[in-house]
């Protein structure tokens, strides 16, 4: 744009230059004539006064009405009315011919007679040197273009470098790599960025430090309670209940032992941050179990649920739990996110509202768990998902277990109303050992189409 705006201009002051040196040429051919006229009119002093000036240009001069009766000296280009418009004006004249240009003067030779002076002035003299001129200044336009482009690109890459560095560190982390760093560089906006970028991750690896020390700490805080209990829980007597709260005690002194194990472990910051192995509560979560049986696991929960139920008088099934239903979840957090569940009913509804475990192995492979009372259900699916988040007063942990355990087993989850009335939550999960699958259905009709699927399975029930 420069180039242009500055050659252009120059390559048209350049054509007027050559125009110009043209005429003052003309000009100055026309001045040795005229002085000639003012002493004498003879055609053959004129003549002489005209080979004087020498060059090309002495046979396009002419002299115009020299006598009385209209002589003329050399050839004209002129037209008879340019010729009168100059004699009238008795001021020079530039008229356009055939071929170019006429400089036309008009000369006074007294008893109102007027000679004209015509010098012409061909189109090649015109724009003589005006093409060399308009390659020159192309050419230099295109270097200057050329180099610019160049210098620009320097300059651009060097923002560019610093740019895509800082987006693939900062895409980097964002994947969980904690030991990915910057060498701050490029312009100071950049640099600042790439600087605060390491400043953000140190405080990332040390947050993270500290959090899983507390986290151990107090789990380990936990032991000389649980051992108070488990000591307490010897002194029962082999009663169904008191079997239930040894094996609810030593399974918690399982889980605080797994959970301080995995929190002492050293953080890798190498390699990405595992969605599948953390766990829903934000431990680490042990990565020894690497799947398990959904009918399985809600066999074993519902055992110790239906008691609970029992005591509330709450009536509570178990559907398609004979036929094996393989996941990629572990056990443990498979049975930790049906506990949440049931759990939620237990503690949320009112006492006697029945609650239903359902099992399905699709076959486009996907197994679907399905947890459905008959309370009032939940008003604010959306925020109910969200960790935190609780209309209860409670910590809000339980369904971002549930969600945490259906992204690890490659699924969804769903929050809707159930065939019983209240809420029905369905967690869709990747078979283990699938046929060919499909997609997930969208959660807007997945409650509906399990809730259309046949009833003619066999079920089980669970009395107190």
């Amino acid at each position: 744009m420069v180039a242009l705006a500055f050659l252009i201009p120059l390559g048209l002051v350049v054509q007027q230059l050559a125009r110009e040196r043209a005429l003052a040429d003309a000009e100055r051919q026309t001045a040795v004539v005229v002085a000639v006229l003012t002493v004498t009119t003879d055609p053959l002093s004129i003549e002489r006064a005209i080979a004087s000036t020498g060059g090309p240009a002495v046979t396009r001069v002419a002299v115009h009405n020299l006598g009385d009766d209209g002589t003329e000296i050399g050839t004209g280009h002129a037209r008879p009315g340019d010729l009168a418009r100059a004699a009238d004006q008795a001021a020079p004249v530039i008229a356009e011919v055939p071929g170019g240009e006429s400089y036309l003067e008009p000369v006074d030779l007294g008893s109102e007679r007027t000679a004209v002076v015509e010098v012409f002035i061909p189109t090649s003299e015109l724009e003589s040197g005006v093409a060399g001129a308009w390659w020159a200044l192309g050419a230099v336009a295109l270097g200057l273009i050329i180099a610019s482009v160049w210098v620009a690109d320097r300059l651009a890459s060097k923002i560019i470098v610093s740019a895509r560095q800082l987006a693939g560190a900062a895409g980097a982390l964002s994947e969980g790599y904690l030991d990915v760093r910057i060498d701050p560089q490029g312009p100071r906006e950049l640099s600042e960025a790439s600087f605060a970028l390491n400043v953000m991750a140190d405080r990332i690896m040390a947050l993270l430090s500290n959090e899983r020390e507390l986290v151990a700490d107090l789990s380990h805080r936990l032991r000389t309670p649980l051992t108070a209990l488990r000591l307490d829980a010897e002194t029962l007597d082999d009663s169904q209940d008191a079997d239930r709260i040894r094996d609810a005690i030593a399974a918690l002194e399982v889980e605080i032992d797994k959970l301080i194990r995995a929190m002492r472990e050293p953080i890798d910051a190498h390699s990405p941050t595992p969605d599948r192995g953390e766990r829903a509560d934000g431990a680490a979560a042990t990565t020894d179990e690497e799947g398990c049986d959904v009918a399985e696991v809600v066999r074993d929960r519902m055992m110790f649920w239906s008691a609970v139920a029992g005591d509330q008088e709450r009536d509570c099934k178990a559907v398609g739990v004979d036929a094996p239903a393989p996941v990629t979840v572990p056990k443990s957090e498979l049975a930790a996110a049906l506990d949440a569940l049931i759990g939620n009913v237990i503690r949320y509804t009112p006492q006697g509202v029945p609650f239903e475990v359902t099992v399905t192995r699709r076959e486009d492979g996907y197994v679907v768990l399905r947890v459905e009372d008959g309370g009032p259900g939940i008003p604010d699916p959306e925020r109910a998902l969200q960790r935190g988040e609780s209309d209860q007063g409670s910590t809000g942990l339980g369904l971002d277990i549930v969600r945490r355990v259906a992204v690890a087993g490659n699924g969804t989850v769903n929050i809707g109303t159930g065939a019983l009335g209240g809420a029905s939550v369905v967690i869709v999960m990747a078979d283990a050992d699938p046929a060919p699958k499909e997609e997930p259905p969208p959660s807007r009709w997945l409650v509906g189409r399990l809730s259309r699927e046949p009833s003619e399975r066999r079920s089980r029930w669970w009395k107190p």
